[in-house]
Formats: C-alpha cells, sequence, structure tokens
C-alpha cells in the first residue's frame, strides 16, 4: 500500500487552509515582510496559496497558476533576498507549531517550501 500524502497526513484540506490563514495573518503584520503584500489583493493570494500547497504536498495531481519565479517577480524587483525567504520560513515553522502539527511533518512541509527557494529568490526554475 503506497504511503498517504504529506497532504493528508498533515491534516489535508482543513489544515491547509488553517495554515494559510494563520500564516499570513502573521506575515501580513511582519515589518520584515508586509511591504511585499501592500499591493496585494490578500483573498486571492490565500486561495492561490492554498491550492499551491495543497499541490506541493500532494493533494492534487496538477497545479495550473503560475510558476514560483512568475508569481515572485515583482517581490524580487522590490528586493526579496533570502533573509525574506528565510524570515517565511520561519513563519511558516511557528504556524504549523502552532497548529500542533507532528515536527516530523514540519520539517517534510519546510523541506518542500525551500525547494522553491531558487524560483522565488532568484527567479530559477
Amino acid at each position: 500500500m503506497p504511503a498517504s500524502s504529506l497532504f493528508q497526513r498533515i491534516g489535508g484540506k482543513e489544515a491547509v487552509n488553517a495554515t494559510v490563514d494563520i500564516f499570513y495573518d502573521k506575515v501580513l503584520i511582519d515589518p520584515l515582510l508586509r511591504g511585499f503584500f501592500r499591493l496585494t489583493n490578500t483573498d486571492d493570494l490565500r486561495k492561490k496559496q492554498k491550492s499551491f500547497m495543497t499541490y506541493a504536498f500532494g493533494g492534487m495531481p496538477t497545479y495550473s497558476g503560475k510558476s514560483m519565479a512568475e508569481a515572485h517577480k515583482e517581490s524580487r524587483d522590490d528586493g526579496l533576498n533570502e533573509g525574506h525567504f528565510n524570515r517565511l520560513l520561519k513563519i511558516l515553522k511557528e504556524t504549523l507549531t502552532e497548529l500542533q502539527i507532528e515536527s516530523t511533518l514540519i520539517d517534510e512541509v519546510l523541506d518542500v517550501v525551500a525547494q522553491t527557494k531558487n524560483a522565488v529568490v532568484y527567479g530559477k526554475s
């Protein structure tokens, strides 16, 4: 029997939705990060992030949104760097811990998200 997806193991749609909502509540008030979102429709952003995370964690077979490089171009133009990316990872870890996700699953989630760094920060696929 194949192992269940990370999406299923962290709690499925309910867990992804809670994670994204709490995560962005924190990011949007963070002094280092909030400026990147000043012109962003945050409802749309949350919806897109929930879709991406569902896909990235194995909850759906395809993702039809923008590539990570394309989606973060404006942020790179505004100075997005590794320090910002690392801060996002820290907030994500805090959020998952707050939601009482098992630490080994948190590590898996952070590994998946960390794999997007080159695309997000440097625009490289």
